[in-house]
C-alpha cells in the first residue's frame, strides 16, 4: 500500500474493510471518551490525526505499520 498521508492510509483501509468513517468513529469510542464522525473526518481532512490515533485505527482493523529503509 502506498500513501502519502494518514488520510489516504485511512481511506484505503476503510475501503478494503468496507467500513464507513461513522463506523470507525464508533469503533474508536470508549466508555470514557466518544469519538464523533465529524471529529474524525475533520482530523483526516485537516491532517491533524495523531500517530497514536493512526496506530489505534490500524490495530482495530487488524493492520500494522511497518517501516522500511529506502535504498
Amino acid at each position: 500500500m502506498k500513501a502519502d498521508n494518514a488520510r489516504e492510509i485511512v481511506k484505503i483501509l476503510l475501503m478494503k474493510e468496507n467500513i464507513s468513517v461513522s463506523k470507525l468513529a464508533e469503533m474508536l469510542s470508549t466508555p470514557q471518551k466518544k469519538m464523533y464522525q465529524q471529529t474524525l473526518s475533520a482530523k483526516l481532512i485537516n491532517g491533524t490525526l495523531k500517530v497514536n490515533e493512526l496506530i489505534a485505527i490500524c490495530k482495530l482493523l487488524n493492520y500494522e505499520i511497518e517501516f522500511k529503509k529506502l535504498v
